[in-house]
């Protein structure tokens, strides 16, 4: 029996029973349980039965995966980074095509078509898409993403990453042809139904799949590029817009349309060669699929694949122990992982209701605002370029400063912004200078944004999950993100519309509130995940580590004998479970 504690005294709100795994077993196969005791005589059971061979596999894993620094991961894994960029260009398509809607309801002859004739004395804006057509558009694409999120939590995990993909490339094809030759807004909503599913899926595969296939050290780097993604795209179908807003022609807007499905056709080439995911092969217990993965995604290193397939099948047999489930939905609200579906959740739900929805529709704010066609579609492109810069600057505030820190200073910062531009568009309503002084206000508010909530946001979401759960919580997750976007949009649409409500600038207002709701949860729930392993992560949430002492408990794992080789050659153990603290 062995009695470890704590060094700094912190009582562990974990019962003996909470803990289901089988028992420890020395070099010499002979099973010993074990007994880790926690500060005031607090212990629980810590059986894990792992042969010497794969704990020296399992440590070496880990050291290995500690040790590597950002360049070495960059010269280790230059082929999972370029799989996880060609998937990421699914969401650079998905952004390209839902921001047409958004500019083309700034777009006058899209509005001549599809809009009505307004009495508002604007002498620039004749024709006007009526809010409800609008919140239809734009939430008819967003129902159907929640369908297509919720069968992909079941169909990923039955077919693969890279099945899955390609079959929702394949759908969108044809889903795009009915907005190519619309004559009535009914055939747009068929369109933005149909297109809904797809973009669904590439929401939550393409962050999944780097997740999965990435280590820790690089992990943070690329998933911000997630909302590199989306501002790319974003930035593309802007200027395309920006081009084509003066032209009568029916195609300034039956091109943009056309150009939809221009990506689909070279992106299913590549993901046809693309591998899957390990950690898919691994819990489908298909470990030679899982080595060949491993080699086509970092080299041929046999060790190499050895250790990491080793932590693999160790996280995901510690996983099953504890009971994780990964069948339904409903394994997500079990346990420790209804704290992590919490987090996901809320998370996404912060970059939805922070702000961010009036540079969705940068265009037609700016338009309403009173800037001019020209004018605010250079505004939106100037945006759009100011968020890459921001998003740039977060690759290396995320080496620093973690992810925590970054999250509420940036809604912190947004919350500042949106106070002020509230202020300015009430104070100076219908001033020439306060249309401009506002639009470069919504271009701070898209760095700041940028910086930090947009590229954090889906690093909390794709590695605070269980291995096993990780597909059907981000796709939940995603589904309460829509949820809450629908209701943004309504609000957003009305405020913005000058035959509804027509607040323009001072929808900052209720942005602002939102904001600091959020500020608020994030402070009390969201903890600190910089540098974490799957494993640790696992660890840290099943003996519910306090949000603000994740960073103590961390060093703790680090200088236990579980995640030290060190520390394990020192004691003379062979193992000494996963709870085993010095």
């Amino acid at each position: 029996m062995s009695r470890l504690n704590f060094t700094d005294r912190i009582s562990i709100g974990l019962h003996h029973d909470d803990i289901a795994l089988t028992p420890m077993r020395t070099a010499s196969a002979a099973k010993v349980p074990q007994i880790l005791t926690v500060h005031d005589n607090f212990s629980l059971s810590s059986q894990s039965v792992v042969t010497e061979e794969e704990q020296v596999l399992l440590s070496r894993a880990i050291a290995t995966e500690k040790e590597l620094t950002f360049f070495a991961c960059c010269r280790r894994y230059p082929k999972a980074t370029a799989w996880s960029l060609l998937l990421f260009l699914t969401i650079t398509m998905e952004a390209f095509d839902k921001s047409l809607l958004g500019g083309l309801f700034a777009t006058p002859a899209f509005r001549i078509k599809f809009g009505q004739s307004t009495s508002v004395p604007n002498a620039s804006i004749t024709h006007e898409i009526s809010p409800a057509i609008q919140i239809g558009l734009q939430n008819t694409a967003v129902v159907s993403e929640i369908a297509g999120l919720l069968g992909y939590g079941y169909i990923a995990d039955i077919l693969g990453y890279r099945k899955t993909m390609m079959a929702s490339l394949v759908w969108l094809l044809p889903a795009t042809l009915p907005a190519l030759f619309a004559t009535h807004v009914s055939l747009l909503l068929l369109s933005q139904a149909f297109c809904g599913i797809s973009w669904g899926v590439f929401q939550t595969l393409a962050a999944t799949y780097a997740a999965d296939v990435i280590p820790a050290t690089m992990r943070a780097f690329m998933l911000s590029n997630v909302n590199m993604c989306w501002l790319t795209g974003q930035l593309l179908g802007t200027g395309i817009l920006r081009v084509l807003v003066n032209s009568t022609s029916e195609w300034a807007y039956r091109l943009p349309f056309a150009l939809q499905s221009a990506w689909a056709v070279p992106l299913l080439i590549g993901v046809y060669f693309a591998p899957d995911s390990p950690w898919w092969f691994i819990r489908h217990n298909r470990t030679s699929d899982a080595r060949r993965a491993l080699g086509r995604l970092c080299g041929k290193n046999q060790h190499y694949i050895d250790n990491t397939i080793a932590i693999m099948k160790h996280t995901n047999r510690l996983e099953k122990n504890l009971k994780y489930g990964g069948a339904t939905y409903t394994d997500l609200f079990r346990g420790s992982n209804r704290r992590r579906t919490e987090i996901s959740c809320i998370a996404w739900v912060c970059q939805a209701m922070c702000g961010s929805t009036l540079t969705a529709y940068a265009p037609y704010f700016f338009e309403q605002a009173g800037l001019g066609h020209l004018d605010a579609f250079n505004f939106s492109l100037g945006m759009y370029g100011v968020g890459i810069l921001g998003n740039i600057a977060a690759w290396g505030l995320l080496q620093y400063v973690g992810r925590r820190k970054l999250y509420l200073g940036g809604l912190l910062a947004l919350s500042v912004l949106l106070a002020v531009g509230g202020i300015g568009a009430t104070v100076l309503r219908g001033s020439h200078v306060a249309n401009w002084a506002l639009g470069s206000l919504i271009a701070a508010l898209t760095f700041a944004y940028s910086m930090t909530i947009g590229p954090v946001c889906y690093i909390y979401v794709a590695e605070i999950p269980a291995t096993r759960l990780r597909v059907k919580t981000v796709a939940f997750a995603r589904v309460i993100y829509n949820v809450a976007i629908i209701i943004s949009n309504i609000l957003a649409l009305e405020m913005l519309n000058p035959t509804a409500w027509n607040l323009g600038g001072k929808t900052c207002f209720l942005y602002l509130g939102t904001a600091l709701c959020c500020l608020v949860w994030c402070y009390f729930r969201l903890p600190e995940t910089k540098g974490l392993s799957y494993l640790e992560l696992d660890i840290l949430f099943e003996l519910k580590a306090p949000t603000r002492k994740f960073a103590v408990f961390q060093k703790h794992l680090e200088n236990s004998p579980y995640l030290s080789v060190t520390n394990a050659e020192r004691l003379g153990n062979n193992w000494h479970g996963w709870l085993g603290y010095s």
